[in-house]
């Protein structure tokens, strides 16, 4: 297997992304067969979600829609624009990680994105997901810099962001449309190298 320079070049998006985070949970990447698992997932999580997120129509709680959104995320991991996460407990999926927009060249970049299952909250998933996708885009992707944004008032997420060594770059207005209105969002970066 292909190890990563710093620019990226030799990246091996084929490779297997498996990290136990605790005995039960596992972040992993997104496979085609996790569709109903996601979807279920998203089902279970909506109202804990909503605050958030965008506004979802039925069709995204769906299967046939997960099952599209992760041919579309498995595409792009192929394409090297992506990294879809999951984080398993067994075949149920309890979180998303994703590291999206993965740009090369002089950025080196991609924007971080995750949510763990309401019965999962308070374990410090998140962060230990966090810190694990940071190890990897480093040292397995050769990125530079991983960018998130959070919602003002998201004092969890932004905690979480923190204890992984975001720095805040600025405040955002109306950066984002959530839960159906456009809100302000903290913009953050952690340089890797």
């Amino acid at each position: 297997m292909a190890l990563v320079s710093r620019a990226g070049a030799h990246y091996d998006r084929a490779m297997s992304f498996s990290i136990a985070l605790t005995d039960e949970i596992t972040l992993r990447l997104l496979r085609s067969g996790d569709a109903h698992a996601v979807a279920d997932a998203y089902d279970r999580n909506r109202r804990h979600l909503a605050p958030w997120d965008p506004e979802r129509t039925e069709e995204f709680f769906t299967t046939a829609h997960q099952s599209n959104v992760a041919a579309i995320q498995l595409a792009q991991h192929e394409a090297g624009t992506a990294l879809p996460l999951v984080l398993a407990a067994g075949d149920r999926v309890v979180g998303r990680v994703n590291l999206s927009n993965i740009v090369r060249g002089p950025f080196q970049s991609g924007n971080v994105g995750y949510w763990v299952d309401a019965a999962q909250t308070g374990r410090g998933l998140a962060g230990a997901a966090i810190d694990a996708l940071v190890a990897h885009s480093r040292d397995g992707m050769g990125l530079h810099r991983l960018e998130a944004s959070v919602l003002l008032h998201n004092a969890a997420s932004r905690r979480v962001l923190e204890r992984a060594g975001f720095q805040p770059i600025g405040v955002a207005p109306r950066y984002l449309q959530i839960a159906g209105r456009w809100q302000d969002h903290l913009l953050t970066q952690r340089v890797l190298y």
